[in-house]
């Protein structure tokens, strides 16, 4: 029974060559493609300081850059910023308990942090 060692053989050939050509089809590794930039507006710089108005400002000016990127719907972010003049003007008010409260309703209202 010669036969059975030469079709061991061949089938381990055919099978080595089927793993080489599969690993030939694999593409070579190459340099990752990078996404399209998107232009984004940068926030510009940030009010500083702690307190009403400046918290609301942040706000403000973060619900302005979600705008202007499409990230907010102009609608909603109209109301959104309603909402901070009614904080800011609780805050200009002396009020600044009740701004920082309606502030926070706000930011999860519109599902800020």
């Amino acid at each position: 029974m010669s036969g059975a060692p030469v079709s061991r053989v061949s089938l381990a050939v055919a099978t080595l060559l089927a793993a080489v050509s599969l690993g030939a089809c694999k593409p070579t590794a190459s340099a990752p493609t990078a996404a399209p930039a998107v232009a984004t507006p940068a926030v510009a710089s940030l009010p500083q300081g702690s307190g009403c108005g400046p918290a609301i400002a942040r706000t403000q000016a973060v619900v302005d850059s979600d705008v202007a990127t499409g990230n907010l719907n102009s609608p909603v972010g109209e109301r959104f910023s309603a909402d901070l003049r009614n904080a800011a003007g609780a805050c200009q008010g002396g009020r600044e308990r009740e701004a920082l409260g309606l502030l926070a309703a706000a930011k999860a209202r519109y599902g800020y942090p």
